[in-house]
Protein backbone atom coordinates (compact mmCIF):
# COMPACT_ATOMS: atom_id res chain seq x y z
CA UNK A 1 0.00 0.00 0.00
CA UNK A 2 0.83 3.49 -0.45
CA UNK A 3 0.18 5.65 2.68
CA UNK A 4 0.31 9.16 2.56
CA UNK A 5 -1.38 12.58 4.64
CA UNK A 6 -3.07 15.50 2.46
CA UNK A 7 -3.88 18.71 3.49
CA UNK A 8 -2.80 22.09 5.07
CA UNK A 9 0.33 21.66 7.56
CA UNK A 10 -1.02 20.76 10.73
CA UNK A 11 -4.63 19.33 9.55
CA UNK A 12 -3.32 16.70 7.11
CA UNK A 13 -5.85 13.90 6.58
CA UNK A 14 -4.91 9.89 5.98
CA UNK A 15 -5.01 8.85 2.37
CA UNK A 16 -4.04 5.90 0.22
CA UNK A 17 -3.07 6.10 -3.59
CA UNK A 18 -4.78 2.91 -4.81
CA UNK A 19 -3.12 0.89 -7.68
CA UNK A 20 -5.09 3.28 -10.51
CA UNK A 21 -3.34 6.17 -9.17
CA UNK A 22 -6.69 7.65 -7.46
CA UNK A 23 -6.53 9.28 -3.96
CA UNK A 24 -8.84 7.69 -1.63
CA UNK A 25 -9.55 9.06 1.68
CA UNK A 26 -8.87 7.11 4.85
CA UNK A 27 -9.83 9.49 7.18
CA UNK A 28 -13.37 7.27 8.00
CA UNK A 29 -11.20 4.09 8.82
CA UNK A 30 -8.36 5.59 10.45
CA UNK A 31 -7.73 8.99 12.82
CA UNK A 32 -4.18 9.33 11.16
CA UNK A 33 -1.14 7.60 9.37
CA UNK A 34 1.22 6.98 12.86
CA UNK A 35 2.77 4.97 14.45
CA UNK A 36 -0.31 3.46 16.36
CA UNK A 37 -1.27 2.33 13.42
CA UNK A 38 1.79 0.79 11.91
CA UNK A 39 1.94 -1.36 15.12
CA UNK A 40 -2.05 -2.74 14.17
CA UNK A 41 -2.17 -5.13 11.70
CA UNK A 42 -6.35 -5.65 12.29
CA UNK A 43 -6.19 -1.76 10.72
CA UNK A 44 -3.48 -2.30 8.38
CA UNK A 45 -5.69 -5.25 7.17
CA UNK A 46 -9.07 -2.93 7.19
CA UNK A 47 -7.25 -0.65 5.09
CA UNK A 48 -6.32 -3.51 2.43
CA UNK A 49 -9.69 -5.18 2.46
CA UNK A 50 -11.23 -1.57 1.85
CA UNK A 51 -8.34 -0.56 -0.55
CA UNK A 52 -9.58 -3.85 -2.65
CA UNK A 53 -13.37 -3.64 -2.44
CA UNK A 54 -13.23 0.03 -4.23
CA UNK A 55 -15.14 1.41 -1.67
CA UNK A 56 -13.15 4.43 -0.60
CA UNK A 57 -13.93 7.89 -1.71
CA UNK A 58 -11.91 9.14 -4.09
CA UNK A 59 -10.47 12.66 -3.38
CA UNK A 60 -9.30 15.39 -5.70
CA UNK A 61 -6.14 15.86 -5.74
CA UNK A 62 -5.81 18.82 -7.78
CA UNK A 63 -3.79 21.58 -5.40
CA UNK A 64 -3.57 19.54 -2.59
CA UNK A 65 -1.09 19.42 -0.36
CA UNK A 66 1.23 16.27 0.38
CA UNK A 67 2.20 16.45 3.83
CA UNK A 68 4.37 13.96 5.27
CA UNK A 69 3.02 10.19 5.29
CA UNK A 70 3.43 9.67 8.75
CA UNK A 71 2.21 11.89 11.86
CA UNK A 72 3.83 11.82 15.96
CA UNK A 73 7.27 10.40 14.45
CA UNK A 74 9.16 9.90 17.97
CA UNK A 75 13.21 10.25 16.62
CA UNK A 76 14.74 10.21 13.28
CA UNK A 77 17.91 8.43 13.37
CA UNK A 78 20.28 9.00 10.50
CA UNK A 79 23.67 6.84 9.48
CA UNK A 80 26.57 8.84 8.10
CA UNK A 81 28.77 7.85 5.13
CA UNK A 82 26.86 4.67 4.71
CA UNK A 83 27.97 4.37 0.61
CA UNK A 84 31.13 3.17 -0.29
CA UNK A 85 31.31 5.45 -3.42
CA UNK A 86 29.95 8.84 -0.77
CA UNK A 87 33.08 7.70 1.42
CA UNK A 88 35.43 8.07 -1.31
CA UNK A 89 33.97 11.11 -2.82
CA UNK A 90 34.57 12.76 0.31
CA UNK A 91 37.76 11.16 1.30
CA UNK A 92 36.88 9.81 3.91
CA UNK A 93 37.70 5.65 5.13
CA UNK A 94 34.70 3.30 5.09
CA UNK A 95 33.41 3.50 8.76
CA UNK A 96 34.15 0.16 10.57
CA UNK A 97 30.23 0.71 12.28
CA UNK A 98 27.67 3.13 11.35
CA UNK A 99 27.93 6.23 11.86
CA UNK A 100 24.49 7.16 13.88
CA UNK A 101 23.46 10.53 14.68
CA UNK A 102 19.78 12.22 15.16
CA UNK A 103 17.56 14.54 13.89
CA UNK A 104 14.60 16.48 15.37
CA UNK A 105 11.41 15.25 14.45
CA UNK A 106 10.50 19.33 13.79
CA UNK A 107 12.54 19.22 11.34
CA UNK A 108 9.88 17.32 8.94
CA UNK A 109 8.42 18.89 5.79
CA UNK A 110 5.92 17.65 3.39
CA UNK A 111 7.99 16.34 0.40
CA UNK A 112 6.91 19.58 -2.08
CA UNK A 113 7.34 21.98 0.99
CA UNK A 114 9.99 25.10 0.80
CA UNK A 115 13.01 24.14 2.33
CA UNK A 116 14.76 27.36 4.32
CA UNK A 117 18.43 28.10 3.74
CA UNK A 118 19.50 29.19 7.45
CA UNK A 119 20.76 32.40 8.24
CA UNK A 120 24.70 32.78 7.89
CA UNK A 121 24.76 29.76 5.69
CA UNK A 122 27.68 28.95 3.06
CA UNK A 123 27.13 25.15 2.49
CA UNK A 124 23.89 24.33 2.60
CA UNK A 125 23.84 20.93 0.85
CA UNK A 126 21.72 17.76 -0.43
CA UNK A 127 21.39 13.91 0.19
CA UNK A 128 18.81 12.31 -0.92
CA UNK A 129 18.12 8.70 1.38
CA UNK A 130 16.25 5.31 1.61
CA UNK A 131 14.32 6.01 4.97
CA UNK A 132 13.09 3.37 6.82
CA UNK A 133 9.78 3.15 9.12
CA UNK A 134 9.47 1.35 11.74
CA UNK A 135 6.30 -0.59 12.90
CA UNK A 136 7.09 -3.33 15.68
CA UNK A 137 9.23 -1.97 18.09
CA UNK A 138 13.10 -2.73 17.69
CA UNK A 139 15.12 -3.43 21.26
CA UNK A 140 18.17 -5.88 21.14
CA UNK A 141 18.22 -7.42 17.60
CA UNK A 142 20.32 -9.99 17.09
CA UNK A 143 19.58 -11.14 13.19
CA UNK A 144 18.73 -9.59 9.79
CA UNK A 145 15.36 -11.48 9.63
CA UNK A 146 14.29 -10.10 13.01
CA UNK A 147 14.88 -6.29 11.65
CA UNK A 148 13.44 -6.53 8.74
CA UNK A 149 10.33 -7.76 10.37
CA UNK A 150 10.16 -4.57 12.46
CA UNK A 151 9.99 -2.53 9.41
CA UNK A 152 6.70 -1.42 8.32
CA UNK A 153 7.59 0.41 5.15
CA UNK A 154 9.78 2.67 3.41
CA UNK A 155 9.87 6.57 2.39
CA UNK A 156 12.18 9.17 0.32
CA UNK A 157 14.10 11.21 3.09
CA UNK A 158 16.14 14.38 2.08
CA UNK A 159 18.68 14.90 4.08
CA UNK A 160 19.41 18.68 4.23
CA UNK A 161 22.65 19.64 5.62
CA UNK A 162 24.70 22.58 6.14
CA UNK A 163 28.07 21.80 6.16
CA UNK A 164 30.15 24.09 7.63
CA UNK A 165 27.78 24.12 11.02
CA UNK A 166 28.17 20.03 10.70
CA UNK A 167 31.97 19.99 10.31
CA UNK A 168 33.65 23.60 10.73
CA UNK A 169 31.92 24.71 14.12
CA UNK A 170 32.84 22.19 16.74
CA UNK A 171 30.84 19.83 18.37
CA UNK A 172 28.87 16.64 17.48
CA UNK A 173 27.23 16.86 13.55
CA UNK A 174 23.87 18.10 14.91
CA UNK A 175 24.03 21.86 14.35
CA UNK A 176 24.47 21.03 10.58
CA UNK A 177 21.35 18.80 10.64
CA UNK A 178 18.54 20.07 12.82
CA UNK A 179 17.89 23.34 10.89
CA UNK A 180 14.07 24.26 10.02
CA UNK A 181 12.42 22.24 7.23
CA UNK A 182 15.88 19.90 6.97
CA UNK A 183 13.92 16.69 6.19
CA UNK A 184 11.24 16.51 3.94
CA UNK A 185 9.59 13.30 3.69
CA UNK A 186 7.46 11.39 1.75
CA UNK A 187 4.84 11.61 -0.29
CA UNK A 188 4.12 7.84 0.67
CA UNK A 189 4.73 5.28 3.15
CA UNK A 190 5.32 2.19 1.48
CA UNK A 191 4.56 -0.59 2.91
CA UNK A 192 7.30 -3.41 3.38
CA UNK A 193 5.89 -5.85 1.24
CA UNK A 194 5.44 -3.77 -1.69
CA UNK A 195 9.70 -3.17 -1.59
CA UNK A 196 10.82 -7.11 -1.69
CA UNK A 197 14.79 -6.32 -1.53
CA UNK A 198 15.70 -2.76 -0.47
CA UNK A 199 19.09 -2.99 -1.45
CA UNK A 200 18.19 -3.11 -5.12
CA UNK A 201 16.00 0.59 -4.82
CA UNK A 202 17.81 3.49 -7.53
CA UNK A 203 18.66 6.85 -5.83
CA UNK A 204 18.06 10.10 -7.72
CA UNK A 205 18.58 14.13 -7.20
CA UNK A 206 18.51 16.68 -9.09
CA UNK A 207 19.33 20.25 -8.71
CA UNK A 208 17.73 22.86 -11.17
CA UNK A 209 17.19 20.05 -13.62
CA UNK A 210 20.73 18.66 -13.55
CA UNK A 211 20.95 15.55 -12.26
CA UNK A 212 23.49 15.41 -9.20
CA UNK A 213 22.85 12.04 -7.69
CA UNK A 214 22.52 8.57 -9.24
CA UNK A 215 22.88 5.49 -6.81
CA UNK A 216 21.80 2.44 -5.66
CA UNK A 217 21.22 1.36 -2.39
CA UNK A 218 23.21 -1.74 -3.56
CA UNK A 219 26.22 0.46 -2.80
CA UNK A 220 25.66 0.64 1.32
CA UNK A 221 28.13 -0.26 2.99
CA UNK A 222 25.42 -1.36 6.42
CA UNK A 223 22.46 -2.60 4.20
CA UNK A 224 19.04 -1.88 5.67
CA UNK A 225 18.58 -4.89 7.57
CA UNK A 226 21.84 -4.34 9.40
CA UNK A 227 21.32 -0.63 10.43
CA UNK A 228 17.91 -1.58 12.15
CA UNK A 229 19.78 -4.46 13.94
CA UNK A 230 23.08 -2.72 15.18
CA UNK A 231 20.90 0.78 16.51
CA UNK A 232 18.61 -1.54 18.44
CA UNK A 233 21.05 -2.37 20.00
CA UNK A 234 21.84 1.40 21.45
CA UNK A 235 18.56 2.56 21.79
CA UNK A 236 14.91 1.12 21.23
CA UNK A 237 12.84 1.99 18.17
CA UNK A 238 9.28 2.43 18.40
CA UNK A 239 6.54 2.35 16.32
CA UNK A 240 6.59 5.32 13.89
CA UNK A 241 10.51 6.19 14.19
CA UNK A 242 12.39 6.68 10.96
CA UNK A 243 15.62 5.28 10.22
CA UNK A 244 17.73 7.72 7.54
CA UNK A 245 19.71 5.33 5.87
CA UNK A 246 22.76 7.53 4.04
CA UNK A 247 22.78 9.38 0.97
CA UNK A 248 25.03 8.12 -1.69
CA UNK A 249 27.66 10.07 -3.93
CA UNK A 250 26.95 13.02 -5.66
CA UNK A 251 26.88 16.05 -2.91
CA UNK A 252 28.08 19.22 -3.59
CA UNK A 253 30.67 18.49 -0.50
CA UNK A 254 32.08 15.77 -2.86
CA UNK A 255 32.68 18.52 -5.28
CA UNK A 256 35.64 20.20 -6.67
CA UNK A 257 35.85 23.89 -5.48
CA UNK A 258 34.00 26.09 -5.67
CA UNK A 259 31.40 23.56 -4.15
CA UNK A 260 28.13 24.40 -5.34
CA UNK A 261 26.39 24.73 -2.52
CA UNK A 262 22.15 25.68 -2.48
CA UNK A 263 20.74 28.68 -2.29
CA UNK A 264 18.01 30.60 -2.20
CA UNK A 265 16.11 30.40 -5.89
CA UNK A 266 17.44 27.19 -6.17
CA UNK A 267 15.24 23.77 -7.39
CA UNK A 268 15.77 20.07 -6.14
CA UNK A 269 13.69 17.32 -6.89
CA UNK A 270 15.13 13.68 -5.78
CA UNK A 271 13.62 10.35 -5.88
CA UNK A 272 13.77 6.63 -4.98
CA UNK A 273 12.84 3.88 -7.18
CA UNK A 274 9.06 2.54 -6.36
CA UNK A 275 8.43 4.97 -3.86
CA UNK A 276 7.95 8.46 -5.02
CA UNK A 277 9.33 12.17 -6.04
CA UNK A 278 9.85 15.42 -4.01
CA UNK A 279 10.50 18.90 -5.12
CA UNK A 280 11.62 21.63 -3.20
CA UNK A 281 12.50 25.31 -3.97
CA UNK A 282 14.81 26.90 -1.37
CA UNK A 283 13.97 30.19 0.22
CA UNK A 284 16.21 32.35 2.34
CA UNK A 285 15.38 31.62 6.19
Amino acid sequence: MKLLRVGTAGAERPALLDAGGTLRDLSGLVPDIDGALLADGAGLDRIRAAAESGTLPALDADGLRTGPPLAGIGKIVCIGLNYHDHARETGAEPPAEPVVFLKAPDTVVGPDDTVLVPRGSTSTDWEVELAVVIGRTARYLDTPREALACVAGYTVAHDVSEREFQMERGGTWDKGKNCETFTPLGPWLVTADEVPDPQRLALRLWVNGELKQDGSTAEQIFPVAEVVRYVSRFMTLYPGDVVSTGTPAGVALGRPAPKPYLRAGDVVELEVEGLGRQRQELKDA
